[in-house]
C-alpha cells in the first residue's frame, strides 16, 4: 500500500503538464531518492571525478522534466527514468573521458555485478552499457529489471511494483540478467585483441 508521499508524487507526476508549479512541488518530494541513486552511482567513480552527485541529480532532473510530454504512469516509472537519465549522463561523461579502447591489453578480472555498475574505467562503463543494450534487444524486461535494480537502486519489491510483476519474476529476471551480462562481457573481453 503506497504511503501519502508516494501518492502525492504519483499525483504530481500525472499533473505535470497541467500544473505550472508541479516541477517545483515535485523536487522536494523526490530529491532524497534521486540523491541516493546518484550517490550510489557516484560511489564507484574514480576519485576526483568531475561530476558530483548533486550535479548528476540536477542534470537528470532537468532532462526528465524538460520534456513535459512524458505521460508518467507511476512513481516507479519516474525513478526508472531518472536512473536511466543518470546512466546516460555517466555514459556520455565516460565517452568524453575515454580515450583508450575498452581496456586495451588488460586481462579480464572477475567482478561482482555491483562492481560492473560502478566500474571506474570509462571503457568498462561503455562495455557494460553495450552489454545492457544487447540484453535489452534479447529480453527487454530483464534489461528493465537491471536498470531499476542497478541504476535506480530499487529493491526487488519496488522493482516488482514498478513493472507490475511478481517479486519471483523479478528475482528470476535478475538472476538471468546477471548471468547474461557476465557472458556478454566475457565474450567481449575474449574478442579484444591481446586479451
Amino acid at each position: 500500500m503506497p504511503d501519502d508521499a508516494s501518492r502525492e508524487v504519483t499525483e504530481i507526476l500525472r499533473d505535470l503538464g497541467q500544473r505550472p508549479d508541479a516541477a517545483e512541488a515535485l523536487l522536494p518530494l523526490v530529491y532524497a531518492q534521486l540523491r541516493a541513486i546518484a550517490q550510489k552511482r557516484m560511489a564507484g567513480e574514480r576519485p576526483g571525478h568531475t561530476l558530483e552527485a548533486t550535479a548528476l541529480v540536477h542534470e537528470a532532473y532537468m532532462r526528465l522534466l524538460g520534456n513535459q510530454e512524458i505521460d508518467w504512469q507511476s512513481r516507479g516509472h519516474f525513478y526508472g527514468a531518472a536512473a536511466e537519465a543518470m546512466r546516460r549522463i555517466l555514459i556520455d561523461h565516460a565517452r568524453k573521458k575515454g580515450s583508450q579502447k575498452r581496456g586495451g591489453g588488460r586481462q579480464p578480472v572477475a567482478m561482482n555485478i555491483v562492481d560492473l555498475a560502478s566500474e571506474q574505467d570509462p571503457a568498462d562503463i561503455l562495455a557494460l552499457d553495450e552489454a545492457i543494450t544487447t540484453l535489452a534487444g534479447e529480453d527487454p524486461r530483464a534489461a528493465e529489471v537491471v536498470r531499476l535494480r542497478f541504476y535506480a537502486g530499487l529493491s526487488v519489491e519496488e522493482t516488482a511494483a514498478a513493472l507490475g510483476v511478481s517479486e519471483r519474476t523479478v528475482m528470476r529476471e535478475w538472476s538471468y540478467a546477471r548471468a547474461r551480462l557476465f557472458q556478454l562481457l566475457a565474450d567481449d573481453a575474449d574478442a579484444e585483441p591481446g586479451a
